[in-house]
């Protein structure tokens, strides 16, 4: 099976195991998201969720972020762990967006990762979910998967998005950047993938070649 093939089967089989292809991170405004992406680096979603619910009851806007004190964000965000560099960003970029965006998140991903503390994985969660315009969001997820499904090579999260641009319908893209994410957590997890009970198995490179091995 070539790669195309293998994409486009695996777009479709995943579509069938999670039909909503939705981000874990909870959010009602553009900024929250943007927000809440930076706040995950190195902590559960689960645990963003918890510490953002409470402290956009206290900060609502970009502007409101942006005059707020490091110290309270520090705050705010301790439980998430680096919070002294995330609080910084989260001001950083909120100021930058009032300076230079009229205080609303810039919609272009060359603009995104001009903020503090986003790059290209947040920039692209952005333009899809916010935007909804084409983009692959490359997490830790996506890049293992990938990879064993054959349809990519490597962990430079650049080079995996450049692998996969040719492969993927610009439609369906974002949401199966999202499926993968599902299916990592739930089936494909690192250091005890449940082959057995995986949907992808028959268009996984992995299971082929570990299937072919123990016959």
């Amino acid at each position: 099976m070539r790669k195309k093939q293998i994409a486009l089967t695996a777009i479709e089989l995943l579509k069938k195991e999670y039909p909503d292809a939705i981000c874990s991170l909870e959010y009602q405004k553009p900024h929250e998201l943007l927000i809440a992406t930076r706040l995950a680096a190195q902590c559960t979603d689960a645990r963003v969720n918890i510490v953002c619910k409470e402290m956009y009851k206290k900060y609502q806007s970009v502007e409101d972020f942006a005059n707020a004190e490091l110290s309270d964000i520090e705050d705010c965000i301790k439980s998430c762990g680096l919070y002294k560099t995330k609080a910084r960003d989260i001001i950083g970029m909120c100021q930058m967006m009032m300076e230079r965006y009229n205080g609303q998140v810039p919609d272009t991903l060359e603009e995104l990762v001009k903020l503090p503390g986003i790059g290209r994985k947040t920039a692209n969660l952005m333009m899809g979910d916010i935007f909804h315009k084409p983009s692959i969001v490359v997490d830790t997820h996506c890049i293992r998967l990938t990879n064993l499904l054959g349809l990519s090579e490597g962990k430079d999260p650049f080079k995996v998005e450049q692998q996969l641009r040719p492969l993927l319908p610009p439609e369906e893209s974002n949401d199966f950047c999202h499926r993968l994410v599902l299916h990592g957590r739930a089936v494909c997890v690192a250091r005890r993938p449940a082959c057995d009970r995986c949907v992808l198995s028959v268009c996984c490179k992995h299971f082929q070649n570990t299937y072919r091995l123990k016959k």
